[in-house]
């Protein structure tokens, strides 16, 4: 499962967070840590034929077996958790790891850090399960994030649509554009839609699973608009006028008058 680098990339949003992003920067450190600790990060572009047979090995140990999954025999449930930890490559990690920075770190922050880890984690099953029912006979393993990141888009897309989003767009060189949430991450949707994509010409990746990138999404998006709500972080509610202070009463004060004008002076 990868993000297609050559859409949008988003590296800024002007949307602050009022605790550290613990969850999500620790998700970002066990995906890099498991990625250093397996034989696809020092393989250099051309590995020999004993070092790709290691690599192979590697992610049919770890990658989830759309086929075996759904047999209940051969490929048991732990690598279904496992797969979510595991890259192919140095641009599949890094794709996915920027994504969740930009945002995961403020549907964190609006669902509580134990909430967070554990819709992740939840959503990168979900989505591995939609994937293998609409790929049932497919042998190849399943590896990545992008199922559980996906759901986190979602969410965000839900929870903050209007938040201004700094992004890349891969156009002669690279151009700086700030563009609403909602835009970002609705084009990002229907690019992985392999219909729209041959709509407009984009050749797809078949080694992309962009059906677990559609369903993270949906699940995410449905996820917090059923569940969460927008709460605090939804549109601005206006609150009522404070009704205007009312003068105080004015009395003649007769001790301090002058007796020739008994009604020119006053005290509170």
């Amino acid at each position: 499962m990868g993000h297609d680098a050559t859409v949008v990339i988003p590296i800024h949003d002007k949307n602050p967070v009022s605790r550290a992003p613990v969850a999500t920067y620790g998700l970002i450190v066990a995906n890099v840590a498991v990625f250093l600790a397996g034989p696809i990060a020092f393989a250099g572009p051309d590995p020999g034929p004993a070092r790709k047979a290691r690599e192979n090995a590697y992610l049919y140990h770890y990658g989830a077996i759309p086929a075996q999954l759904l047999s209940g025999h051969g490929n048991p449930l732990w690598p279904v958790f496992t797969a979510i930890f595991v890259h192919a490559g140095w641009i599949h990690l890094l794709g996915n790891m920027l994504f969740l920075y930009v945002f995961g770190n403020n549907v964190e922050d609006h669902f509580g850090r134990a909430h967070f880890l554990l819709f992740y984690l939840a959503a990168g099953v979900v989505s591995t399960y939609a994937f293998a029912w609409a790929n049932q006979t497919a042998t190849g393993p399943l590896v990545g994030a992008s199922g559980a990141i996906a759901a986190v888009l979602g969410a965000y897309a839900y929870l903050f649509p209007y938040t201004r989003v700094t992004l890349l767009v891969p156009f002669l060189w690279f151009l700086p554009l700030r563009v609403p949430a909602w835009l970002v991450l609705g084009f990002w949707f229907v690019m992985q839609l392999p219909e729209f994509q041959q709509t407009i010409g984009v050749s797809s990746s078949s080694d992309i699973a962009y059906f677990a990138h559609v369903s993270g999404f949906v699940l995410g998006l449905l996820y917090a608009a059923l569940v969460i709500g927008r709460g605090p972080s939804g549109p601005a509610r206006v609150e009522p006028l404070a009704p205007p202070a009312v003068p105080p009463h004015l009395a003649p004060d007769y001790r301090t008058a002058d007796p020739e004008d008994p009604y020119g002076q006053y005290h509170r």
